[in-house]
């Protein structure tokens, strides 16, 4: 077991961030908060586990595959878990319809891409699975629960006015200009187990209670453990809710029977 398995957190403001955040967090005085995540550690140093409240809209943007990022870098397969959401919250996640990179282009230019993209409303227990490549925005009023692999290459395609850099030549390279594909979303039900990814870059499940022993044998090893409701104890440390840490193995962690939390493992 590592020293200390919980991971240190980082709360990141944003534009599209948000001054009051549900409990367990809490955003200081002043500051907007869009993001909070949790420093990566071996042995789970592949993957990132973040949260992410949102008030407005988040660039379109695109992330690279392995193959397509920087030479030793990776890249950025992603999947995002709504904790909560306001009546008309909305996800953007691919195209409507296949669009040439000419099209592609020219929208990002115009702003015109938003129109393009296939808007999903969001749920509570809403699941989506982001390989490389797609491209996506997140509306505003949301929290989401967010596992990915450990890369911050992002490509702007279009910000709605704010003074950031666009990658316009970097995304459209590596975009998959498509619909996002059906069997790749779901909603769950929040109170009872369910697997959510299976590969390629890592395994993530949905737990309610104690892991039963298949769950125990399917992440044998290093795994992220992110309590969304109740707390894990092992030894003297206890994981609370909207807490995150990486153990070598789940064997002697105690789960709350009726709590809920996210086991991620990676793959790579």
């Amino acid at each position: 077991m590592i020293e200390r398995p919980i991971l240190p957190t980082r709360a990141v403001e944003k534009v599209w961030g948000r001054e009051h955040l549900s409990a367990p967090f809490s955003a200081p005085d002043g500051q907007r908060i869009g993001e909070i995540w949790f420093e990566p550690a071996e042995p789970c140093e592949n993957l990132l586990a973040k949260y992410l409240f949102t008030s407005e809209k988040l660039s379109v943007q695109v992330h690279p595959s392995d193959a397509q990022a920087p030479d030793g870098q990776s890249g950025k397969e992603e999947c995002w878990l709504v904790l909560d959401a306001e009546p008309d919250a909305v996800l953007a996640i691919g195209f409507k319809e296949a669009i040439s990179a000419a099209t592609m282009r020219s929208a990002a230019l115009d702003g015109s891409i938003e129109h393009l993209l296939e808007w999903h409303p969001a749920k509570r227990g809403d699941f989506f699975y982001l390989p490389a490549g797609t491209v996506h925005a997140i509306g505003p009023g949301l929290s989401l629960a967010e596992i990915q692999q450990n890369s911050d290459i992002t490509y702007r395609l279009f910000d709605y006015g704010r003074p950031r850099e666009l990658h316009l030549d970097a995304a459209i390279a590596v975009a998959d200009r498509t619909p996002h594909p059906a069997h790749l979303r779901r909603n769950i039900a929040m109170d009872q187990s369910v697997q959510l990814v299976d590969g390629p870059h890592f395994k993530l499940d949905f737990i309610v209670g104690e892991p039963d022993p298949e769950t125990l044998k399917r992440f044998d090893g290093g795994v992220l453990v992110m309590p969304l409701s109740g707390d894990v104890t092992i030894a003297d440390e206890c994981i609370a809710e909207g807490e995150c840490a990486a153990l070598t193995s789940l064997a002697p962690a105690r789960f709350s029977t009726q709590g809920s939390v996210l086991l991620a493992q990676s793959l790579r």
